[in-house]
Parts: structure tokens; C-alpha cells; sequence
């Protein structure tokens, strides 16, 4: 099975994000019930680990950039994970006022911690998705997020 930790994040996302259904309340439950749908016990590991992680960036006191207009230059590592079309949704992102620079970086260190090679721009939305659900602050952002996730329409015109 070929199944990636973003197929997880996306089931966890479609199955239990909408309000309706809740997740199991242990994680031994949740871990069960993704093996029963198919995914493989590494793969799903590594999601919730991923999930766990994230929740702990969140939950750290934000320390605001001093200068929001600054350039972000990405690492060699970066750009061979992250290639130009997911660095360019990024800017436009960041420019829409969808992410802010914190957000960004959030959503940068959450896409080098897959265990994949390179990050496609579909995983990439998701990313930012799923960092954008809990923040503060972010609604509007994550509404819009959401859109442009479901939409056939491409993010931005090149």
C-alpha cells in the first residue's frame, strides 16, 4: 500500500473536522480504527506524531517578526523538498494575507517533518490547512484555506 502520512492527515481532516462525528477520545482508538480503514501502523504513527507536533508549535508563545516585509530565503535543504511552485504558493499566500510569517514558517518546518521526498502543491495546501485550523485569529485565513484546498481552480495564475 502506498498510502502517505498526508493521506492520513486528509482522512483524519474529511472524517472528523466537519463537526459532526468526533474522534475516538483515546489514541490507541484512533490508531485502531486507521489500521481497520487500510493505513499502515508506521504511516499512521508518524501522522499522529506529525499532528502531535504541530499541536506543541501552537501551543508555544508566538514571537512576533520584527519586520513583516522581509524576504525569505529558503535553505538548500528547503528548496529541494519544497520546489518552485510551492515556494511561489507560499509567497502568494503570505501576500493574500492568508498566511503571516510565523504561519508560514509553521507550515515550512510541518512540510520537511513529512516523510516524503518532494512535497507536491496539493500536500502543500493541506499543510497550511491544517496549521491554519487552530490558530487564533485565523478563520477568515482557514476559511479561504479550505476553499482553495476543495476548488479545481489552481491557487494563483503563474
Amino acid at each position: 500500500m502506498t498510502d502517505t502520512m498526508v493521506d492520513v492527515l486528509i482522512y483524519l481532516y474529511e472524517k472528523y473536522m466537519d463537526g459532526e462525528t468526533h474522534p475516538p477520545a483515546d489514541q490507541n482508538s484512533l490508531m485502531d480504527e486507521l489500521a481497520m480503514a487500510g493505513f499502515p501502523n508506521v504511516v499512521v504513527e508518524r501522522a499522529i506524531q506529525w499532528l502531535d507536533e504541530l499541536a506543541l508549535m501552537q501551543m508555544e508563545p508566538s514571537v512576533k517578526p520584527s519586520r513583516l516585509n522581509a524576504m525569505r530565503i529558503y535553505t538548500d535543504a528547503e528548496k529541494q523538498r519544497l520546489d518552485q511552485d510551492c515556494r511561489g504558493l507560499l509567497l502568494f499566500l503570505e501576500q493574500n494575507e492568508m498566511l503571516d510569517p510565523l504561519s508560514r514558517e509553521m507550515v515550512i518546518e510541518r512540510a520537511m517533518a513529512l516523510d516524503t521526498g518532494m512535497v507536491g502543491e496539493e500536500e502543500l495546501k493541506w499543510i497550511v490547512l491544517l496549521v491554519l485550523m487552530n490558530q487564533p485569529g485565523q478563520e477568515m485565513a482557514f476559511a479561504r484555506m479550505e476553499d482553495l484546498v476543495y476548488s479545481d481552480e489552481p491557487a494563483y495564475i503563474h
